[in-house]
């Protein structure tokens, strides 16, 4: 219908003051519409990125998990002193499926709907994955947020450290304006056979409960 229209204005040799109108006002209307078409197209792309950002990290916690089983004889992931330790302001579970259910079901509410995600209290419980101000690679962090580095308070296993170590110190940067990648983990207990993994999530502070990933070994 369009290339119709196009090809009926270019066979014309010219046009009245109020042809021009009508072409006008029907050149902005298909404007109008086909605007948020795009729109939604491009924020759809942004949002198949950062999943495919959020498996490279994966994969890079699962590389880190292994080699430590190796050098240190038992798993863990960035930021952890050792497998029964957490990440971010989860307490130790007595029940560690129990807790990663709690987790996944407040990370599932936590989106960017009337507002911003960044701006939710529940970021304090979440840590910056290459650090909240590291701008290498054009990374950015939303001023407001709540997320803050690992480690809080001093303690050991410098969580963004480990994490630029395992991807040669270039952090990746998520695509959307307000993104920025954070974690936590749900440390695993238990000791010999009977003992639990922990539990990694990653998610993307866009819209944390539209974009995660978990991983248990």
């Amino acid at each position: 219908m369009v290339k119709n229209f196009l090809r009926s204005i270019k066979g014309r040799k010219g046009q009245s003051m109020a042809e021009f109108a009508v072409t006008t006002a029907m050149m902005a209307t298909l404007a109008t519409t086909a605007a948020p078409k795009f729109s939604g197209v491009g924020e759809g792309a942004k949002g198949k990125k950062t999943e495919a950002e959020i498996d490279k990290i994966m994969k890079g916690a699962s590389n880190f998990y292994s080699a430590k089983v190796t050098t240190e004889g038992r798993g863990r992931f960035p930021g952890q002193e050792k497998y029964n330790v957490p990440v971010g302001g989860y307490e130790v579970p007595t029940n560690m499926q129990g807790a990663v259910d709690d987790v996944e079901t407040i990370l599932k509410g936590w989106k960017s709907t009337e507002s911003a995600a960044y701006t939710s209290s529940i970021g304090s419980k979440w840590r910056s994955i290459f650090g909240s101000a590291n701008t290498a690679g054009g990374q950015t962090y939303p001023s407001g947020a709540f997320v803050t580095d690992d480690p809080a308070n001093g303690e050991c296993c410098d969580g963004d450290a480990e994490w630029l170590n395992e991807f040669g110190d270039n952090p990746i940067k998520s695509p959307f304006q307000d993104g920025h990648y954070i974690y936590i983990v749900v440390p695993g207990g238990g000791a010999g056979s009977a003992a639990s993994a922990p539990c990694i999530f990653v998610a993307d502070l866009e819209s944390p409960g539209d974009y995660y990933k978990k991983y248990a070994p």
